[in-house]
């Protein structure tokens, strides 16, 4: 399954969110690849919102985070499966 992303500004947990991955299908290590693309993609401070179900997704995701200086502001179950993940991207990061 191709991964779809979505660009629009919305509210969503308090955070407009700048580009929607939906990732799931996706198996290891897709999904935080094409997260770290889209976060290199993204304006400084701008807000992701992901959506994947491979069972490693939420240990690659904040791994990501924590290793690129972005901050994981949401992971909770996603409808439909899998999590939801909010990350705004660090300010500076290449």
């Amino acid at each position: 399954m191709a991964d779809h992303v979505e660009r629009e500004d919305r509210d969503d947990r308090d955070a407009a969110t700048a580009a929607r991955l939906e990732l799931r299908g996706l198996k290891c290590p897709l999904p935080a690849l094409r997260t770290a693309r889209a976060l290199r993609e993204a304006a400084d401070e701008s807000v992701i919102e992901v959506l994947a179900d491979d069972p490693l997704s939420p240990l690659d995701i904040a791994h990501l985070c924590r290793t690129e200086g972005h901050a994981l502001l949401a992971q909770e179950d996603a409808p439909g499966g899998g999590w939801r993940f909010l990350i705004r991207r660090g300010a500076g990061r290449a």
